[in-house]
């Protein structure tokens, strides 16, 4: 099982054993089966050892007693806690899951979570930046020292003046490909092609695509791999295309504070890789791309996750409206 915090552990361990062999039997499916990442294994375990934890304290003792009052019940104190309607929406979907498993797997007699109901989701407009800001953080490190909040990584001499050359060239394959900041720091140096300028990704579930870049990316990836990568390389770096200061993979909460770090000292509003993610996938509707091409850049399952670009730039419009129109 995908190990939850120390809180989910205590509940799972304090299970009747057959609860607790479902849990664990309900990740292993996850994981091998649907091939869903650690990190939703993770979660959908948390949600679905406090749903256990709730049936037992209502008297269910044996998993075939578990019915839709209590998942009701389960969502019903969620709420009196101060649960967001985000987490609502998702800890009923990780119900939803499991009573399907379960009743595929025999041990429900009828899948009681199909008649569960969520509250939806309250989505938010991304965090974007305009495209002279993306493009001034994407350039700060040409520009500018590497920062010092997070610190510059120690090392070689050679190697610290590898380390803007690696930063640039993150920053440039985060805006220029709209990847997740886990897919980047993932790419290994056969992911890239160079003669048709495209990288091979793996997203969530291990789906591959392929995803294309632009020539300033390209640029940054030949100084990256001509000068920069070779002084890091170490006996961890294996076939990454990004590296830490220790030769390792380059890992996702550091790329995290480099960008972080450079926004900051550009002047920038506080960004993220993935506010870079959202820059991407605006700028490139506002440019005429087509939403389903947007969709497959970005890796989604369904067109409704992409759509809410849709709304940032109708916002971004309405905005230049309010602010240059005489009678707006």
């Amino acid at each position: 099982m995908s190990r939850p915090d120390r809180g989910t552990r205590a509940m799972h361990q304090a299970l009747p054993p057959a609860l607790r062999d479902a849990v664990d039997d309900f990740a292993e499916h996850l994981s091998r089966v649907r091939n869903r990442s650690a990190h939703t294994v993770r979660a959908y375990v948390t949600d679905l050892v406090s749903l256990l934890d709730h049936a037992v304290r209502m008297g269910c003792v044996d998993l075939a007693e578990l019915d839709l009052s209590v998942l009701r019940s389960w969502l019903a104190k969620q709420r009196t806690t101060g649960a967001a309607r985000t987490s609502l929406a998702r800890r009923a979907a990780s119900a939803r899951a499991f009573s399907s498993w379960a009743h595929r797997a025999g041990l429900l007699p009828a899948d009681v979570g199909a008649a569960l109901a969520s509250p939806r989701a309250h989505r938010e407009l991304p965090s974007v930046l305009r495209a002279d800001q993306a493009a001034a953080l994407v350039e700060a490190p040409s520009r500018q020292a590497p920062p010092t909040n997070p610190p510059v990584e120690s090392g070689r001499s050679a190697a610290a003046e590898a380390v803007p050359l690696r930063d640039r060239v993150l920053l440039e394959l985060l805006y220029a490909t709209g990847v997740r900041v886990s897919e980047a720091c993932g790419l290994d140096v056969g992911d890239v092609d160079h003669g048709r300028r495209v990288i091979r990704v793996f997203g969530k579930g291990g789906r591959e695509r392929s995803v294309p870049y632009g020539v300033p990316a390209q640029r940054a990836l030949d100084d990256w791999l001509r000068r920069g990568r070779p002084p890091m390389v170490g006996a961890r770096s294996g076939d990454a295309l990004l590296l830490g200061a220790r030769g390792g993979r380059l890992n996702p909460t550091t790329a995290r504070q480099i960008v972080g770090a450079y926004a900051e000292t550009a002047g920038l509003p506080r960004t993220s890789p993935h506010d870079l993610r959202h820059s991407a996938a605006t700028h490139l509707l506002e440019g005429g791309a087509d939403l389903r091409a947007v969709q497959e850049l970005l890796g989604h399952s369904s067109l409704a996750s992409t759509q809410i670009y849709t709304h940032v730039s109708v916002e971004r419009l309405r905005a230049a409206y309010r602010q240059a129109h005489p009678r707006a």
